[in-house]
C-alpha cells in the first residue's frame, strides 16, 4: 500500500529545530545580543561543505581514470596531448589485467511484489548482454515474497532455458540483505556483482572492474545513472543529481584519498571478502555498513565511473521522501556506530580519516547547522519587519563560494556525464540544486526524530518499467 508523507513529524521537527530557535533569537536581538557569531557558524558550514564540493569537482575533473590510450594521430593531435599532460587533465591511464578474468557471479536481490513486473526484463538484459568470462558464469536471483506469485512460473521457465540462472527463494528473509547472505555459499566464482533488481549493467561490467582487482582492491563500485529520467521533472532531477554523485562525488573520493563506498548495488566484490564481512539485515542502509566494516578490516575500496549500470528513479515525492529518509536514518546508523572505529583504525591514513569524519560526523551535523539560517533570518523579520542584507565581508563570502559551488560541480558533472542530458536540465539543476540540498536536510531532520524514537521502518517502493525507460535503455546499449 502507498503511504504518504507524515507531515505531523515534518512540522513538528522543523517547530523543534526552526520555530523555536526563531523566537529565541528573537529574544535574544531584543536583549541586545548580537548573533552574528551564530551567523558566522552558520555561513562556516555552509563554506566547508561549498569548498568540499569544488574540490571534490575539479578532482574529478581535472584526474581520471583512462583506458588505454593509444598513440596520437597526426601533429594537432599530438599537441594537445602534451597540452593536456602539462596542466594534468589527461587521466590516469588503468593497467591492463595481467590475467583472464576469473569467474563471475551476479546476485541480483529482489522482493518479488515490489519488482514482479521488471524482474524478468533485469535478468533477460543480464543474460543476453553480459559478457562472461571463459571462466565460468552465473546469476543468482535471491528473493523473498510473502505468498507463491504468478511470475515465478514465468521464472522458473527462464530458469529452464539459461543453465548460468539459479533462483533462491529465501524462505524467512525480509531483507536485502538477507537475500544477499542466503546466496554467499553457493557462489562458486572469484569475483561477484551484487545488483538490486531494477538494475541493468553495461556488458563490459566485469571486465572493467577486474583490472581494479589485479591492482589490490577488494571492492568496486561503478556509477549508477537514472534510465527512465524522462518521466516527470523530479526523475530529471534525480538523473542530474546522481551524474553528480556518482559521475564526481564518488570517483572524487578515490581520486583524492583512495576511498570509496559501496553503494548497495553494480558494486563488485572479491568473493572470500564479501562472505567474511557479509551484510547486516538490522541496518536501514547495510551497504554502507558493509563499507564501513570492509574498511576497518583493512579492505581497499575503489569507484570507478566507467563501470555503468543503469536504474529506476522514484517517480513520486512519497516514494522519493521514503527513499531518502531511509537513507538518512541509516547513514546516521552507521555514523553513530563507527565514526569512533574510524578515527582509531590503523588501516586508515589521516587524511582518509579526515574525509570519513566529513562523510559521517560532519554529515549528521550539516542539517541541523544548514537549516539554523531560516530562524535566524526569520528572528530579524520579526524585530524589525524586514531582513537588510549584511555588509560583512566574510558573510558575503560564504554566501557566493556556496551559490557557486552547486552550479560548478553540475557543469563538471555534465562534462563528464554518461547521459547526455539536455543543457536546460543541466541550467534547472544548477540553480535548483541549493534548495534541493535543503529539502534534503528536512529530510535528514524527520530521520534523525525517528532514529530517536526508535522507528526503524522500510518503506517498500513498487518500481515499473516505462515506455521512455526502455527507448532509453535502447539508447544506451
Amino acid at each position: 500500500m502507498k503511504r504518504r508523507i507524515g507531515w505531523d513529524k515534518i512540522i513538528f521537527t522543523h517547530v523543534v529545530v526552526i520555530g523555536v530557535p526563531a523566537i529565541l533569537y528573537y529574544y535574544l536581538r531584543v536583549g541586545g545580543a548580537s548573533l552574528f557569531w551564530l551567523h558566522a557558524t552558520v555561513a562556516t558550514a555552509y563554506l566547508i561543505t561549498a569548498v568540499m564540493i569544488i574540490y571534490e569537482a575539479t578532482a574529478a575533473l581535472f584526474r581520471r581514470y583512462a583506458g588505454s590510450a593509444g598513440e596520437p594521430i597526426g601533429s594537432s593531435e599530438r599537441w594537445k596531448r602534451k597540452f593536456k599532460d602539462a596542466f594534468g587533465v589527461s587521466g590516469a591511464t588503468a593497467q591492463e589485467p595481467t590475467r583472464p578474468l576469473p569467474s563471475c557471479s551476479f546476485i541480483v536481490a529482489a522482493y518479488l511484489p515490489n519488482e514482479q513486473d521488471i524482474i524478468i526484463e533485469t535478468l533477460t538484459e543480464i543474460i543476453d548482454n553480459v559478457r562472461r568470462p571463459d571462466a565460468g558464469f552465473e546469476l543468482i536471483l535471491a528473493y523473498n515474497r510473502p505468498v507463491r506469485l504468478p511470475i515465478e512460473d514465468e521464472l522458473e521457465q527462464l530458469a529452464a532455458q539459461h543453465d548460468c540462472l539459479r533462483l533462491l527463494h529465501v524462505e524467512t528473509s525480509e531483507s536485502k540483505a538477507e537475500n544477499i547472505n542466503a546466496a554467499l555459499p553457493l557462489l562458486t566464482s572469484e569475483i561477484v556483482g551484487i545488483l538490486d533488481a531494477d538494475h541493468h549493467p553495461q556488458p563490459d561490467c566485469f571486465q572493467r572492474a577486474w583490472r581494479w582487482f589485479e591492482r589490490g582492491y577488494d571492492v568496486v563500485q561503478g556509477r549508477n545513472v537514472v534510465r527512465n529520467s524522462e518521466t516527470n521533472f523530479m526523475t530529471k532531477m534525480i538523473a542530474v543529481e546522481f551524474e553528480c554523485t556518482y559521475g564526481v562525488c564518488h570517483a572524487a573520493r578515490s581520486l583524492f584519498v583512495d576511498t570509496g563506498i559501496f553503494g548497495g548495488s553494480n558494486g563488485y566484490w572479491r568473493t572470500e571478502v564479501l562472505r567474511e564481512i557479509r551484510f547486516d539485515s538490522t541496518m536501514l542502509t547495510e551497504d554502507i555498513d558493509a563499507t564501513s566494516r570492509a574498511l576497518l578490516a583493512g579492505y581497499r575500496i575503489l569507484n570507478d565511473r566507467s563501470i555503468i549500470s543503469t536504474e529506476l528513479a522514484p517517480t513520486d515525492l512519497p516514494a522519493f521522501w521514503y527513499q531518502r529518509q531511509r537513507w538518512a536514518q541509516g547513514w546516521l546508523e552507521v555514523s553513530i556506530r563507527f565514526q569512533l572505529a574510524f578515527w582509531k583504525s590503523r588501516h586508515l591514513s589521516f587524511p582518509q580519516k579526515i574525509y570519513w569524519t566529513y562523510l559521517l560526523l560532519y554529515r549528521e551535523m550539516y542539517p541541523l547547522l544548514a537549516l539554523q539560517i531560516y530562524p535566524i533570518l526569520l528572528s530579524l523579520l520579526l524585530l524589525q519587519g524586514y531582513i537588510e542584507l549584511t555588509s560583512h565581508w566574510y558573510l558575503w563570502l560564504t554566501a557566493i563560494v556556496t551559490f557557486v559551488s552547486g552550479p560548478y560541480q553540475t557543469g563538471v558533472a555534465a562534462k563528464i556525464a554518461f547521459a547526455r542530458h539536455h543543457y536546460l536540465r543541466w541550467v534547472a539543476y544548477g540553480f535548483f540544486v541549493f534548495f534541493f540540498t535543503l529539502f534534503k536536510a528536512m529530510i535528514s531532520l524527520v530521520a534523525m526524530y525517528d532514529h530517536l524514537l526508535g522507528r526503524a521502518d522500510w518503506v517498500v517502493t513498487r518500481r515499473s518499467m516505462t515506455e521512455q525507460s526502455r527507448e532509453v535503455e535502447a539508447r544506451t546499449r
